[in-house]
């Protein structure tokens, strides 16, 4: 049975790359911008390891009102000790706002650092059973992992508080919802463009999450999702890329959270891909505002 995120998270986040190198002044005004307007989770993504603490520290400072999750970090080269010493600073510093998720990336990153990658599942598990035994563990419900096939997701069930899986449809939200029920916390990464022109709309997405798609970890499990080889093209097709991302206008992109949150997600990471900039990296920012508005629909009306 999963632990309780020990945290809160609300029914919608912003997950951005662009989030990273947090120390730089115009990265912090945004993120006190987004707390100033309602966003209550910020995600970052983990990578290998370079600097994602201190951007969560810098994001904490400038957004006192967020939760800050990595999402993720690869377990390879990390210091099981450490992260959890750091992780005790950041609630010294800002309280238990930080949320640390934790994947096996691939074969290639645990060979960078030195590490065998071996079986996915069991190498996660033994890094698990180091982040216990660390002097400052880092609690269940503070953890969430990168999980995908169902393996994964039923160690996240069993031994964090859930998990933050990518490139999913609401199929297979609610099919894991169904298989391990209630308890664990489901947040999806979800790719927004916010265009209504659908050729620009899918040229931004294959630039965003394209590449992802000849991963052999997210093809096999969007061929368990029933997407056929004629999807899993290099960029997706356009059946797949729709299925994928939410895109169109703000109703079109409200509708597509909705059916997330519907079939079992309990929080939408919103990851913002820029029609006008797709190839560099940019602070969306009037993306970012325009989703602000839609928070009010999402967030339940005090009793």
């Amino acid at each position: 049975m999963a632990t309780q995120l020990d945290t809160s998270l609300p029914a919608v986040g912003v997950w951005s790359t662009e989030l990273r190198g947090a120390a730089h002044p115009a990265v912090r005004d945004a993120a006190t911008e987004l707390d100033e307007r309602g966003f209550r989770a910020l995600w970052v993504p983990g990578l290998d390891g370079g600097g994602a603490v201190d951007d969560v520290d810098h994001l904490l400072e400038a957004a006192p009102h967020v939760t800050v999750t990595l999402g993720v970090l690869a377990i390879w080269g990390q210091e099981p000790v450490a992260l959890g010493n750091r992780l005790a600073a950041l609630d010294a510093a800002h309280g238990p706002r930080t949320v640390l998720g934790f994947g096996v990336s691939d074969a290639h990153s645990a060979a960078r650092a030195g590490q065998d990658y071996g079986r996915p599942v069991e190498s996660m598990g033994r890094w698990l059973d180091a982040l216990d035994a660390a002097p400052r563990p880092v609690p269940a419900g503070r953890r969430i992992l990168g999980a995908l096939g169902p393996r994964m997701a039923d160690l996240a069930a069993a031994r964090t508080a859930g998990w933050h899986p990518f490139l999913v449809t609401p199929d297979y939200t609610a099919a894991q919802r169904e298989r391990l029920g209630a308890q664990p916390l489901i947040a999806p990464h979800l790719a927004v463009v916010l265009d209504r022109d659908p050729e620009r709309a899918r040229a931004a997405a294959r630039a965003g999450i394209g590449m992802f798609i000849d991963f052999p970890a997210y093809r096999a499990n969007l061929a368990r999702l029933g997407f056929t080889e004629d999807d899993l093209v290099p960029g997706g097709s356009d059946r797949l890329i729709d299925a994928l991302v939410a895109w169109g206008d703000l109703d079109a992109v409200s509708d597509r959270i909705r059916e997330h949150l519907d079939a079992g997600a309990d929080h939408l990471a919103l990851h913002v891909l820029r029609p006008d900039q797709p190839d560099r990296p940019a602070l969306p920012l009037p993306q970012w505002r325009d989703l602000a508005t839609l928070l009010p629909s999402f967030t339940p009306a005090t009793p």
